[in-house]
């Protein structure tokens, strides 16, 4: 259909598709990132003892079948056993780059959302103004009453904006925790990874 901003049809529309997109986008990647972050309590510990009593196989098989970024981290750090201890910590470095990544992945279209939600619905107000004031001018006078509910419908258009700007800056900023959540996970992983090897060295 056309656009017609004198009764607020854009900028409602395009506001809501802005809040469908940011709802979409919150709880597409919340369940992501807490999968993701979801790993067993035992699962370092049977790794370690497997490294230890130098059953690496065993290690890697429990690594390879847990579909988690910890243990694809730590996987990778198995591939590489014998070879310097430099080159095992940059392949698992990369591995958590990537994955942190995947995590982000499309984090960014809140972030644009906070930025283009208000000044969608200050433009929807400043166009529906105009377009009161233009009335205004050509009828020669109008009601206050009237003048007073054309204003407030037009304000409303700025107040969703806002609403939803500020809707997809706070869902922005908590998946943000939740990626660094699972990043100090992986961290401590890689640190318990070498301390295993410097320990199974010896």
């Amino acid at each position: 259909r056309n656009c017609d901003w004198s009764s607020d049809v854009c900028s409602s529309d395009l506001l809501y598709v802005l809040f469908a997109a940011a709802i979409f986008v919150f709880f597409e990647r919340l369940i992501a990132i807490r999968k993701a972050s979801k790993i067993d309590d035992n699962f370092m510990n049977i790794i370690r003892d497997n490294i230890v009593t130098g059953n690496v196989t065993a290690a890697r098989n429990l690594a390879r079948n847990t579909d988690n970024p910890v243990a694809r981290m730590i996987d990778k750090g198995l591939q590489r056993i014998g070879k310097p201890i430099d080159a095992i910590e940059k392949s698992m470095e990369n591995i958590g780059r990537l994955e942190i990544y995947k995590m982000e992945r499309n984090m960014n279209i809140l972030s644009l959302i906070t930025g283009i939600a208000p000044m969608f619905g200050f433009v929807g107000t400043i166009v529906g103004m105009l377009q009161l004031f233009s009335s205004i001018a050509a009828k020669g006078e109008l009601e206050l009453g009237e003048i007073a509910g054309g204003i407030y419908t037009k304000m409303i258009t700025s107040a969703t904006g806002l609403i939803i700007g500020i809707i997809a800056y706070v869902a922005y900023n908590f998946l943000n925790t939740q990626v660094d959540k699972t990043a100090n996970k992986m961290e401590v992983a890689s640190r318990d990874r070498k301390s295993t090897r410097l320990n199974s060295s010896h």
